[in-house]
């Protein structure tokens, strides 16, 4: 669809107009000379996917610098769950900004960084005395939990899963499984990192869940040893790995195996925590209760803000001091996670998350039925994917993926791409997206992945 130019927009948040508007090609012009600029200025090794550069969002949508209204797939990668500027999120941040801005909770400490500890207690999973500490990413937090779990238990090794995505520091890219981008010239890693299979119901004709944990276990005590292991650290849904589900029963018997050992299980919810997948967490759906587990990304409605929340006995083991940060649980973010768990609960989003996973596995399955380029539709509430393979096999089409994405952006949706073979197409809307606007968008999806050869 197309327009005539409108005056770009001076506030964003959900007042903005929901709907697609393509007033000139994506990227626009002036979105083109920000490029240029971009180039100038940021280090090359700083990739943008879509240069169109964003003046205003909400609800659904994203408005660039050329007055180009986008439909939002992505969220900033999970981030913006409940709606980027929601209201409720930008009262609370101006409100505490006004207020103040920075302290340094190690110092002179406020009642934010206590209220979202509380809240994190209260909402994950397990009902045992919980400790939390706040970081500032997603990886920090990762890096943390690994840090609490050797002091718990005397005990240095670490176990990670193929496909496996848990961040760009030196600790995080040693357990993240893919080298390019995320790897490649780095090294060397941290030590005493392990890799055991993954559960990937699509690749593993034939072995359910707790044959699948069989053989990593298998693997976990040939390799390893229970008696040097840590931890194990899990995304309950894999992210950047390619939104893999594993096969079920396979978290409850690691978590199982954990518990006989003394090894703690580390649940990284980082991209499926808050409502995402159409549960609180995503390890609700199979009642798998981990020691510890991170949060970040959709906690704060976009401001830098993650969390290791876990047993008491292990959050508490480290030396006074030994947790924290300059940044860690900044009062700006405090006051918008708080805004965003206000938000979940008051407006139902949990059940939101699950009317979208069934709009759009309904559509996206319908296509599957007559396109043998896709091989499986997969994942749960607002975080589903299409693995695109070459017809009649499980060969990985990744140029295919490629194409597909490129045509849906030129088009005014963003879709991501995923996976360890970059055959991944990932979908994870706003929660706060229409169904008219949501159907809209994989209308132009659809059609992006017919026009592809």
């Amino acid at each position: 669809m197309t327009a005539t130019p409108t005056t770009i927009p001076s506030t964003g948040g959900p007042s903005l107009p929901q709907e697609r508007r393509l007033v000139t090609e994506i990227p626009g012009p002036r979105s083109r000379e920000l490029a240029a600029r971009k180039d100038a200025a940021v280090t090359h090794a700083v990739g943008t996917m879509l240069p169109a550069y964003v003046v205003a969002a909400g609800g659904g949508v994203l408005v660039d610098v050329d007055g180009n209204s986008l439909i939002d797939l992505g969220s900033g990668i999970a981030v913006t769950t409940v709606g980027n500027s929601n209201p409720r999120v930008a009262a609370a941040v101006a409100a505490q900004a006004a207020a103040f801005t920075h302290t340094c909770f190690m110092i002179t400490p406020y009642d934010g960084y206590v209220e979202v500890a509380e809240a994190l207690n209260r909402l994950t999973p397990g009902d045992f005395d919980k400790r939390t500490a706040l970081f500032n990413s997603g990886a920090e937090a990762v890096e943390n939990a690994v840090k609490i779990a050797r002091v718990a238990t005397g005990k240095q090794a670490v176990v990670a899963f193929d496909h496996g995505y848990h961040g760009r520091t030196n600790l995080t890219m040693a357990l993240t499984a893919k080298n390019m981008p995320y790897k490649h010239g780095f090294g060397p890693f941290a030590p005493e990192v392990y890799r055991a299979p993954m559960s990937y119901p699509f690749r593993d004709a034939g072995v359910d869940g707790p044959a699948a944990a069989r053989r990593a276990i298998d693997v976990i005590e040939k390799q390893v040893g229970a008696a040097n292991l840590a931890a194990v650290v899990i995304e309950p849904i894999q992210g950047e790995g390619g939104f893999v589900v594993p096969a079920p029963g396979f978290l409850a018997a690691l978590v199982e195996w954990c518990r006989a050992n003394d090894v703690v299980f580390i649940a990284d919810e980082v991209q499926t925590g808050f409502a995402r997948t159409g549960d609180l967490f995503a390890c609700d759906h199979e009642g798998v209760v981990p020691d510890l587990i991170v949060t970040a990304k959709g906690i704060a409605g976009g401001l830098p803000l993650a969390a290791v929340t876990g047993r008491a006995e292990l959050m508490d083991a480290p030396h006074v001091g030994g947790l924290g940060g300059t940044y860690g649980g900044n009062p700006i973010a405090c006051a918008a996670a708080l805004a965003v768990i206000e938000t979940i609960e008051a407006d139902g989003l949990v059940g939101r998350a699950r009317e979208i996973g069934d709009l759009v596995v309904d559509r996206l399955t319908a296509l599957q039925a007559a396109d043998p380029r896709i091989g499986e539709v997969r994942g749960r509430g607002a975080m589903i994917a299409v693995e695109l393979v070459k017809p009649g096999t499980t060969e990985p089409a990744a140029a295919l993926a490629a194409q597909v994405a490129a045509a849906a952006h030129a088009q005014g949706v963003v879709v991501l791409t995923c996976g360890t073979w970059g055959n991944v197409l990932r979908l994870l809307p706003p929660l706060s997206i229409s169904d008219a606007l949501l159907g809209e968008g994989l209308d132009v999806l659809a059609d992006a992945l017919a026009a592809a050869k």
